[in-house]
């Protein structure tokens, strides 16, 4: 089989596109391969089109594509290189910046809950008590506000939160993803597993109604 009768596609597994971009091309969602000439012509090729009633997440899977490659190009063998779906991801026009005073709120909430969350931790396990016992233990004296265990103490939780999150502010201490990334980044993956498995779905309710 010569080149110019086939194509490789290889569909990008997430893909992003304005509000405003009503209609998603085959280039816009997979990388093609084929001879030059059926290349130009395939990239160019109309997968979708979005209608008003289009929610901001959108699967776009092997069978759509092939279907309007068909009509197009009837006797070209299309071969898929990797997964055969792709979510399309619709992004606003104009994003909202966030309120600085909900910002300080919310801020406040996370302050105020972690440190009561330390000071049950500590009230739970005791602290206070071992912290003397520790410095009765080094010193030989008892100590009911041992300071110099407790300031450094209390300097360490920060210093490990930092490291911990592995970020200063918006500088980061390495190229290793924090804890919380990794969690927003399962979650995230959760949210298109979810996606691509209704879609396919609500696909197969529709032609079997169809039939």
């Amino acid at each position: 089989m010569s080149m110019s009768n086939q194509a490789f596609l290889r569909l990008r597994t997430k893909v992003k596109i304005n509000q405003d971009v009503s209609q998603i091309f085959l280039e816009d969602v997979a990388q093609v391969v084929a001879s030059e000439d059926v290349e130009k012509k395939l990239k160019r090729t109309l997968i979708y089109v979005r209608n008003e009633g289009d929610g901001n997440l959108l699967v776009i899977d092997a069978i759509r594509i092939i279907r309007s490659i068909g009509e197009k190009f009837p006797n070209l063998t299309i071969q898929f290189i990797g997964s055969e779906e792709t979510l399309v991801e619709v992004e606003a026009t104009h994003k909202k910046s966030a309120s600085k005073l909900l910002l300080i709120l919310v801020w406040m909430i996370l302050f105020i809950g972690s440190g009561l969350a330390i000071m049950n931790f500590h009230t739970d396990v005791s602290m206070a008590e071992v912290h003397q016992r520790i410095f009765y233990l080094l010193t030989g004296e008892h100590n009911n506000h041992p300071y110099l265990l407790q300031i450094p103490y209390s300097i360490g939780i920060g210093i490990g939160m930092i490291v911990f999150f592995n970020q200063i502010f918006r500088k980061r201490l390495n190229e290793e993803p924090s804890p919380l990334e990794l969690e927003m980044y399962l979650y995230q993956e959760n949210i298109e597993k979810y996606a691509k498995a209704y879609e396919n779905k609500e696909n197969r309710r529709g032609e079997h109604e169809f039939r």
